[in-house]
């Protein structure tokens, strides 16, 4: 009970010890070399289904290229993870903030070691541990969300069916998630691969069940200039607008001093699992090859001033369930 009270304050670490309900739990590294010409998304993780032949570890990649994605299960035995920081192993592979190797001889063959370093991460605070802020100290959410850097420095080589991935100066990304469930509804989006280097998205809308109703419920931040400017539900920001069809989503979220618009275009995906109704499903649909146009102003009364205007590529874009679902902004 120690522990589970103490990883409030480390959303990075593993937190399905002694988990007997369903449960799962996922690390997301996004990994885009110098020449933007290779993204890869590597998801390792975890899942606990209602019995022990549902239960398993599994690897799950997406090549930004071709939109292929493989999933890659394990037995829950070689699934392993330390008690006090974001260390995990699954079968010969491991996983770290720092770090990630890779032993996948079977498809799609991919070998080799990178490392991480100039993490720009969520802040963690006294009353606000993470990017959930004070829910994550609710006991019955249904998911969970770290986001561990919006942008870091990637170094190393990686071989993806033969051939040879130089990512020496490239930029990842890394987040997870855990719980039972993703959301029924959300729109997910980052890039950090703005004209101007140094310069991050995150984005994520929610249809939140809460007690006997729902709300919407959103995380979004902005890395310009080394600051990390945040607009989320519970830190009083408000989304202004949210509009998609079949090729483009929009956004725009406001708080006191900070005005934020994204446009972001939507493109050829790819498919994924993800945790829903109790089981691992193949239904997230995920691009990593999106345009996100982003326009940043800070506002004097009813004045205001353009900090940032810019678009990025290779931007990852999710959109599951319906945007009526996604507009309801009030408990129900």
């Amino acid at each position: 009970m120690i522990k589970k009270f103490l990883d409030i304050w480390r959303p990075e670490v593993y937190h399905g010890s002694g988990t007997k309900a369903t449960f799962f739990e996922g690390w997301f590294y996004k990994l885009v070399d110098f020449s933007r010409d290779n993204i890869l998304a590597i998801i390792p993780g975890v899942f606990i289904g209602q019995n022990e032949q549902e239960s398993h570890a599994f690897i799950q990649i997406l090549d930004g290229r071709t939109h292929h994605s493989y999933y890659l299960t394990y037995p829950l035995s070689q699934f392993q993870a330390s008690s006090r920081h974001f260390q995990i192993n699954i079968g010969p592979n491991s996983f770290s903030k720092y770090r990630l190797e890779l032993d996948l001889p079977q498809a799609p063959k991919l070998l080799g070691q990178l490392t991480f370093e100039q993490h720009q991460s969520w802040p963690v605070r006294g009353t606000s541990p993470g990017a959930m802020g004070w829910y994550a100290f609710v006991p019955f959410m249904e998911c969970y969300h770290g986001i561990l850097s919006l942008d870091h420095r990637i170094s190393g080589k990686l071989q993806l069916d033969g051939q040879a991935i130089n990512f020496d100066n490239g930029r990842g990304y890394l987040e997870k998630d855990w719980g039972k469930s993703f959301p029924q509804a959300y729109i997910w989006m980052q890039c950090n691969h703005f004209e101007q280097p140094g310069i991050s998205l995150t984005l994520s809308i929610a249809k939140i069940p809460w007690l006997k109703g729902s709300f919407r419920g959103f995380i979004i931040g902005f890395l310009f200039q080394n600051r990390i400017y945040r607009f989320t539900t519970y830190g009083g920001a408000r989304l202004k607008q949210v509009t998609a069809d079949q090729e483009w989503v929009e956004i725009e979220v406001a708080d006191r001093k900070y005005r934020l618009q994204v446009r972001a275009k939507r493109t050829n995906a790819g498919t994924l699992r993800g945790p829903f109704d109790k089981q691992m499903l193949s239904r997230v649909a995920e691009s990593l090859s999106s345009i996100a146009i982003v326009s940043f102003y800070e506002m004097n009364g009813k004045e205001e001033r353009l900090l940032f205007s810019g678009s990025g590529d290779r931007a990852g874009l999710e959109m599951n369930g319906t945007l009526e679902q996604i507009l309801d902004n009030k408990l129900i």
